[in-house]
Parts: C-alpha cells; structure tokens; sequence
C-alpha cells in the first residue's frame, strides 16, 4: 500500500512559475521498486500523463506538452516526489494528480497505476 499526499498547488499568472509536492508513504518500506507519476486532468477532459519518475535509479520522462517547461525530481530521504512547473500557460490549468505503481518501466497510462494522491488545483490566469 502507498500513500500519496500532494501539496502546491495555487492560483499564478502566465508565464510564472509553482512547484508541486507529493509526499509517498510505502509503509515503511523503499520505493526502490516504484514508479511516481504526476497526471493532471483539466474540466471535460481526459487525464493526461506528465511526467514520470522511476524511483530506482531516478531516470524521468514526460508528456510532450510540458517537455522543456517542467522537471520532475525527488529527495530520497523524504520520500517525496517534485514537479517543477515554469513558463506555465492557462492550458496547463488542471487538477493535478501524483500516481505510484509497482514497477521499474516507464508507464504513462492511467490505468496502469494503482496509487493516487487527492489532487491539487494549479490555475493560470492569462
């Protein structure tokens, strides 16, 4: 079982910049056999895929719409996963959500996670 709690989310203008937090909880145990996700899905809209972090070995990917705009990073000892968001357009407007899954293969489905955080707000205002 995981847990995931996000935090950062918030209201900023085009252009600006906001970093998001997801806090995962594996009872205790490593993450080293998990992949962190971020997805977000905006009003009547399908959820999109990221950007992904394989915990062992920290390689990252994302989704082409935020390629070069976002970063997805993590600290060890905190067990907590970032998104690094600048140059954000109204588009990137979306309930933002952390996802874990068991597993050392890059994976941008939905579906193929087991774990979701609650989800935090990130407005952009043009």
């Amino acid at each position: 079982q995981v847990q995931l709690v996000e935090s950062g989310g918030g209201l900023v203008q085009a252009g600006g910049s906001l970093r998001l937090s997801c806090a995962a909880s594996a009872s205790g145990r490593t993450l080293s056999s998990y992949t962190l996700s971020w997805f977000r899905q905006a009003p009547g809209k399908d959820q999109e895929f990221v950007a992904g972090l394989v915990w062992n070995g920290g390689s990252t990917y994302y989704g082409d719409s935020v390629k070069g705009r976002f970063t997805i990073s993590r600290d060890n000892a905190k067990n907590t996963v970032y998104l690094q968001m600048n140059s954000l357009k109204p588009e990137d407007t979306a309930v933002y959500y952390c996802a874990a899954r068991r597993g050392v293969t890059r994976r941008t489905m939905a579906r193929e996670y087991d774990y979701w955080g609650q989800g935090t707000q990130v407005t952009v205002s043009s």
